[in-house]
Order: structure tokens, then sequence, then C-alpha cells
């Protein structure tokens, strides 16, 4: 058996190879080289080195959005997954009901992002609209109305790999922790929350990638209004490819930046909660 998976392991993955090779490495290498052309296609594509890199960092909303962006997935991230993780410290109890309170709280998962985002918007307006305000007002309101659409949104599916997490922890553990005279916060914090590490690894992982990728809410949301103060990286750079005449190759240069960005972040927090892992 051994050998013939050896013999025909080419053919089975030559195909995926290539599909991704064409569909993500091909254009992911040329995204690379047209960040140093200035170019309206990829067909008259010329080379001027370091400019567009010169331009980023020479434009304030780029700057702004950046920080913004930063501290929006700083607040979601952290709300995102301590609610996430007490609604599934609540659901993995012996509540009534409690399977179809796991499915109200993970529905909101399904809806597409430009959908929650007009949604959210009419509500969130209205509410406002008794204080003479709306999410366009300043960017603090575009900031608090985007926290509480992808809080809504993202809380059930985090909620879902919590409790996968909270249920594989032995009931030994915790039975021998309230027989040495644990209470229940020395429970949660001694027992719970270092068995269910590998579950908070990924459920921040996600909430942080997501966060500094967030695009379709924001543009419902508020596009960026008023004067992109609301504006986040990913909206920032799809307005600078495609919303100013000649500056593609400053977006291409914003989104390779971008990528960096977050490849770094999703590194770092990366391996800060394995080696909380390995330490239990």
């Amino acid at each position: 058996m051994q050998k013939a998976i050896k013999r025909y392991f080419p053919v089975f993955v030559l195909p995926t190879m290539i599909a991704f090779t064409i569909g993500f490495i091909a254009p992911f290498l040329l995204g690379i080289y047209l960040s140093f052309c200035k170019f309206t296609t990829v067909t008259d594509a010329r080379f001027i080195g370091l400019e567009n890199y010169g331009k980023v960092f020479q434009d304030p909303t780029f700057l702004h959005s950046l920080w913004y962006t930063v501290l929006f997935t700083v607040l979601s991230m952290l709300l995102i997954n301590v609610l996430a993780f007490a609604v599934a410290l609540v659901l993995t109890k012996p509540v009534r009901g409690k399977n179809i309170f796991r499915t109200v709280f993970f529905m909101p998962n399904l809806i597409g992002g430009i959908i929650l985002g007009y949604i959210w918007q009419l509500l969130l307006n209205g509410v406002l609209a008794h204080w003479g305000k709306t999410l366009t007002y300043s960017g603090t309101y575009g900031l608090m109305g985007m926290i509480i659409l992808v809080c809504w949104q993202q809380i059930g599916y985090m909620m879902i790999i919590y409790i996968s997490g909270i249920q594989n922890i032995p009931g030994e553990l915790i039975e021998a922790a309230k027989i040495d005279g644990a209470n229940s916060w020395q429970v949660l914090r001694k027992v719970i929350i270092p068995m269910v590490m590998p579950s908070i690894t990924i459920c921040t992982f996600l909430t942080l990638t997501n966060g500094f990728k967030l695009f379709d809410q924001n543009l419902a949301l508020t596009n960026g209004a008023p004067s992109k103060m609301s504006e986040l990286l990913a909206l920032n750079i799809f307005n600078t490819f495609y919303g100013r005449a000649g500056y593609e190759g400053v977006g291409q240069a914003k989104a390779v930046i971008f990528f960096l960005i977050v490849g770094l972040v999703a590194v770092i927090q990366n391996r800060m909660t394995r080696s909380k892992e390995v330490q239990q």
C-alpha cells in the first residue's frame, strides 16, 4: 500500500498544485512585482522602483486607516473572545434548551457581510437618531457600530469552538480540583482556561485576522464616512486602487504592506498562544 501511494502520489497532487499555482502563487508574485510598477493594466506595467512605497507612507489616509484598524482589531478581538467564552461556559452547563441557544447564537455567522452591514446601518442609525447622530457622524461612532456588528456576527462561531474545547476537558480534573477545595473561580483559572488554550489559539487567530481583513461590513456600514475617518485598511486599499486614477501601483504597494503586517501579527500571536499550550 505504501509503495502504491508513493508511486501515484504525484498523479493526485499535481492537479491541485497546478490549480494552486495558477490561482494563488502566480497572482501573488505578480502582485508583488506590480507594487514596484506604474500601471493601469497588467500589460502596461512600467518598473519605477520604490516610488509607490514612498507615496504610501506620505498618504495620511493610509496611516489613519492603519492605526484605526489596529484599534478596531484589538477591541473586537478581546470582546468577541471574552463574550464567546462566557457564552460557551454557560451553554456547557445543564441548561434547558441549550442546543436551541447554540443554534440561535451561531445563525448570524451564516449571513453575508454586506447584508449585515446594511441591516445594522438601519438599526443603529435608528437608535442614534434619538440623539441627532448617525454612524457617519464621526469615526468613533463608525468604530462602535462595526464592533457591535462583528461581535454579533462572530461570537456564535467562536462559541462553538470554545464549547468543543470545554467539552474535551476530562471531568476527573474538575472533580479533583473541587475535592482539593478549589472554588469556581480557581477551577476556571487553573483548570478550564489552561485546558482550552488550543481553542483560545484558534479563536484569537481567527478574530485577529478577521479584524484586519474586514472589508464588506465596513463598506456597507459607513463606507469610510465621514471623510474617510471610519475607513479600515482593506477599504482604504480598495479605494486607492479603484478610486484614484494613476494610483493603482500605490494601491498594490499598500496591499503588499497589508499582507506583511497581517502575516507578522498572526505569526507573533500564534507563537505566543502556542507557548502557553506547551507550558500547560
